[in-house]
């Protein structure tokens, strides 16, 4: 059984508590006593969890035309379905790695776009920040899949294509996706080791150099938010920030996937104040997640992640936007919490075809001069953003 510190539990916050089925009737009676609500959401966990990683063998991976975008890839899946992107589509598609991590693992990076023009507009786009978090390097396919199969029929992803060059990084944490393959399903954090404790990892979405280790972050090495000993010390962190300054005149968009939550975030997360373009990108997040409610209905929240979700320190979204890139996201993907970090692979269809929608509607907003006044952000419109 999971016991959380009560120091670390929100007054009425909901929380997760996965349960030995022996330790059940227990907790059961332990909760009734203590009157505190509580709902059985998933009743047998590790059935949910090898729906997911059983029966490899049966399934299509191995050419393009075969590879399967509606379950979920192991690390040296997708990798290998890297090499073959760039094997097969050399005009629009090129590879390449910004370094290695904590385990010695490639960072491998797609840059998509036609190559017209030696200077050009780009976005950045992240998954797998987090390892559990399944669903992520799920949609960075799914993206690279849309963009590169649509682009002869589809006029604004053609467009987009032509005009801006997409970084795409299906696996931030490399190894510790691979460690939540092999042995534990919901690990979060990178895996470094600490010298001084046994617990391994830093959360890589609070070891960036932006308020590092404040509020939302801790400085306990056991704790899932441990912020590191120092900021970018994760070379996964180091190598994207060092990528990412050594781009950031052209890169004008900055994504990271996340889940769960079904919100679309913006600046700032360490603190409560307004960003200086927030006209712009408020318009830009509200335009999203309308499209992205026009696939099948699904309400997405947007706004600072401060107040939207929680404040946080040390995240990448701040240190992008902190390091000039004016538009700086966070999706938080399906679901709001019934399978949580366990979403479906039935579910990855439609969740990563609205959030397409989403990505294409950010980016096209880029090709555009952005003079939008807040009077213009008419919510009583969508009173379900």
């Amino acid at each position: 059984m999971i016991l959380l510190p009560a120091s670390l539990i929100r007054h009425n916050a909901t929380v997760d508590v996965h349960v030995r089925r022996n330790d059940t009737r227990g907790l059961r009676t332990r909760l009734q006593k203590e009157h505190i609500d509580f709902k059985v959401y998933i009743s047998n966990l590790q059935k949910e969890i090898e729906k997911q990683t059983g029966h490899r063998s049966s399934r299509k991976r191995r050419s393009e035309s075969q590879y399967d975008y509606e379950v979920y890839h192991s690390l040296e899946e997708i990798q290998s379905w890297m090499f073959e992107m760039n094997r097969t589509h050399p005009h629009l598609v090129d590879m390449f790695s910004i370094g290695r991590s904590y385990e010695g693992r490639p960072l491998y990076i797609l840059q998509l776009g036609k190559r017209t023009r030696s200077y050009k507009k780009a976005v950045w786009i992240d998954c797998g920040v987090h390892a559990r978090e399944w669903i992520g390097p799920a949609f960075c396919q799914w993206f690279v899949k849309e963009a590169l199969h649509s682009y002869q029929y589809d006029s604004v992803m053609r467009r987009l294509m032509n005009q801006l060059n997409f970084y795409i990084m299906p696996v931030f944490n490399v190894d510790g996706y691979h460690f939540s393959w092999t042995t534990d399903r919901f690990w979060r954090k990178t895996r470094s080791k600490n010298a001084k404790y046994h617990c391994r990892g830093v959360d890589a979405n609070r070891n960036w150099k932006v308020k590092w280790c404040e509020e939302g972050a801790s400085s306990q090495p056991c704790d899932d938010t441990y912020c590191g000993p120092f900021p970018e010390s994760e070379p996964e962190v180091k190598a994207v920030a060092k990528f990412l300054r050594k781009h950031k005149k052209r890169v004008k968009a900055y994504i990271s996937i996340h889940a769960y939550a079904q919100m679309l975030l913006y600046p700032y997360s360490y603190k409560y104040a307004t960003i200086p373009n927030f006209n712009c990108v408020e318009s830009a997040a509200h335009n999203a997640v309308t499209a992205l409610y026009s696939a099948y209905g699904v309400r997405y929240r947007y706004g600072p992640a401060s107040t939207t979700l929680y404040v946080s320190s040390g995240s990448s979204m701040d240190w992008a936007y902190r390091n000039g890139i004016p538009y700086a996201f966070a999706f938080e993907l399906r679901d709001t919490g019934y399978f949580g970090f366990l979403l479906p692979e039935a579910l990855i269809n439609p969740t990563c075809t609205e959030t397409m929608r989403a990505v294409k509607t950010i980016s096209s907003g880029l090709l555009k001069k952005c003079e939008i006044g807040m009077h213009e952000l008419d919510r009583e419109r969508y009173p379900y953003l």
